[in-house]
């Protein structure tokens, strides 16, 4: 045998390890955007604000967060029954290891999906854009948002597809802090007269990062001085004169 043939067998394990972790992430990342899709679709009236998957040894546990709870358990618990079946017969999961909760979403007005499916809701209604725009900055904004930016395009007025872009607040758009401390959505809308996109991102405030409470980094804090202590005098003693 060749004495090199022990490394090349090495290389070889290596590599086949190195392409079935490749898989293994492709795969995770198509599970959970085919499921985002389908729990969009199915939740949007319940204000679907996005899912989190937690894999662990006996089972695999998929948290829905919505602001209508409620209404994705269904009366005694059986929507969310339904939804469990179906994700586990589409996703091949053997019998009782998947299972579906629901979470409120702590605050509707920091959240993008739930902000873009309520302007969504507003322009099917038939709201004029530019007042159902406002109306969901205003609501971000209430709820501690540091900035909004809204960006819907398409037919809105005259034949000629246009974008209207409404900001209010501070944003960043560049670096780390972009992913720490903006949420984004986007939305189609189908319009009588075409299809129009929307756009929403909120910059959400320090103590409500994606990862934790954290600062900015560009955030100084200054610290009031301390006020000298003055030590108190200590007596000294004077000799008395001896005549």
């Amino acid at each position: 045998m060749p004495p090199h043939h022990g490394i090349l067998c090495n290389l070889t394990a290596l590599c086949r390890a190195a392409i079935n972790k490749k898989r293994k992430f492709v795969a995770d990342g198509v599970f959970f955007a085919e499921l985002n899709s389908f729990l969009t679709k199915e939740l949007s009236e319940q204000g679907y604000s996005g899912v989190e998957v937690r894999v662990t040894p006996t089972r695999t546990e998929i948290i829905i967060r919505a602001t209508k709870t409620q209404d994705v358990l269904g009366d005694k618990g059986r929507r969310i029954r339904e939804l469990t079946s179906v994700v586990q017969k589409r996703f091949n999961f053997p019998e009782n290891t998947v299972e579906l909760y629901a979470e409120r979403v702590a605050s509707r007005g920091l959240s993008a999906i739930a902000q873009a499916e309520s302007l969504r809701h507003k322009l099917l209604e038939g709201l004029a854009v530019r007042r159902a725009c406002y109306s969901v900055m205003r609501i971000a904004m209430e709820s501690g948002a540091k900035g909004v930016e809204v960006i819907v395009s398409g037919k809105l007025r005259g034949a000629r597809a246009k974008s209207m872009k409404f900001v209010d607040g501070f944003m960043i758009h560049s670096g780390q802090p972009s992913i720490d401390f903006i949420d984004f959505a986007t939305r189609n809308v189908l319009m009588r007269q075409g299809m129009l996109g929307i756009k929403v991102k909120i910059m959400l405030p320090a103590e409500n990062g994606k990862r934790g409470k954290m600062p900015l980094p560009d955030n100084v804090t200054i610290l009031e001085p301390k006020e000298d202590s003055v030590p108190a005098a200590v007596p000294v003693a004077v000799p008395v004169a001896t005549l």
